[in-house]
């Protein structure tokens, strides 16, 4: 049997990671400032997070949540305190997709609408309803298809009132990520997403933050949604939620009530899942990991602007993207095979930075340091 080839694939075997970085099977050592897609949050084989892990799988790894399970409680607690949302309720499930999933059928059961409003180059997930909001046609199926979704310009906030003014009554939901990632690092302008919440609460609709990818302290908050001074009805999480080990969820504002099967999960906040959440939230508070991604994001930030080659600089925190020319076209891959860096991209010309919170500033030096001599490689070969 072969793999079903949806990816394309680098040509490199990864066996041992720790930190922010990680090593091939020929033992080449790379630096990781793609993080497996935002998803190492706290560094790569954290002892804290592995110690956890090891703990729990000694204990019991699964029972089904038809039982009480007291991690997911000291959860929900833990994710209250950190991220200071503390009257919300936690409900667990697997992935980013399955967490969009479930926030916008929780946001029809509320007020009984059908309407949703997602964004030009929004990603939300490849699930039914999830990939439906995501504005990229070649993932979207017929049968994905719907006319419940529209997609209105990104921080457009004359379209945005345009669209509540005529069909406000029938909006189930707005979703948005308060950072756009395979979108290309896009960030969401404090006015507008105060605007979605005015709105939302204006006509009775339910403001969703996918905090899937932007969440989790990358931006230097623990949701980039909270520059805006301003609380979604529902945040959606997952990528950096575990460090590598599938968990996500959603957490949902006390107005909004449960009932009995609405939601449902076979491995949702399994034991395994909660103990690496755990750590996860133990580690970002104790080593202070949302003031690094501000302190090193800002050091990056600030080092790609003086580069004229490089365009449009953007992101918060350690959640950063940026321009380039048809010129700088192999630049990521160059900065892979010659100086052994992971970065992400977004199509056509986006370099994303998508590394570990806990990052170190020399780190960030020697991906600055590789990148310019990159640079000058590339405009020699001209």
């Amino acid at each position: 049997m072969n793999l079903f080839d949806v990816y394309p694939l680098n040509d490199v075997t990864i066996v041992k990671a720790k930190g922010s970085y990680v090593w091939d099977d020929q033992g080449n050592q790379y630096l990781d400032l793609y993080g497996g897609h935002a998803v190492i949050s706290i560094g790569h084989t954290h002892p804290h997070w592995v110690k956890r892990i090891e703990e729990q799988l000694e204990k019991i790894a699964f029972y089904s949540n038809s039982i009480r399970i007291p991690l997911q409680q000291e959860l929900a607690k833990k994710l209250g305190e950190v991220s200071g949302k503390e009257d919300y309720q936690l409900f667990l499930c697997n992935s980013g997709a399955e967490a969009n999933e479930n926030a916008l059928k929780l946001a029809s059961f509320y007020n009984g609408r059908k309407k949703i409003i997602a964004f030009n180059k929004a990603f939300h997930g490849r699930t039914s309803l999830a990939v439906a909001a995501t504005d990229n046609k070649n993932i979207v199926a017929p049968v994905n298809e719907t006319d419940n979704v529209v997609f209105l310009p990104f921080n457009d906030e004359e379209a945005l009132e345009a669209y509540f003014d005529k069909h406000g009554k029938d909006v189930s939901s707005v979703i948005l990520e308060g950072i756009q990632g395979v979108g290309g690092i896009n960030v969401a302008s404090e006015s507008f997403l105060k605007l979605i919440r005015a709105l939302c609460t204006k006509y009775g609709a339910l403001y969703i933050a996918d905090s899937v990818q932007c969440g989790y302290g990358r931006s230097g908050k623990f949701f980039s949604h909270d520059f805006a001074g301003v609380n979604a009805d529902i945040y959606t999480m997952a990528k950096g939620m575990g460090n590598g080990f599938p968990v996500a969820g959603i957490i949902i504002a006390p107005h909004i009530q449960p009932k009995h099967f609405q939601l449902g999960t076979t491995f949702g906040g399994n034991h395994l899942a909660c103990a690496a959440a755990l750590a996860v939230l133990e580690v970002i508070r104790e080593e202070k990991l949302m003031g690094n991604a501000v302190m090193v994001g800002k050091y990056l930030r600030e080092e790609l602007a003086t580069m004229p080659e490089i365009k449009n600089v953007r992101g918060r925190g350690l959640m950063i993207g940026f321009d380039v020319s048809e010129e700088l076209g192999p630049l990521k891959k160059n900065l892979l095979t010659n100086h052994k860096i992971f970065t992400g991209e977004a199509k056509p010309n986006v370099i994303r930075l998508l590394p570990s919170l806990a990052l170190k500033k020399k780190d960030a030096e020697e991906f600055i340091e590789a990148i310019k001599e990159e640079i000058a490689a590339l405009h020699a070969a001209v």
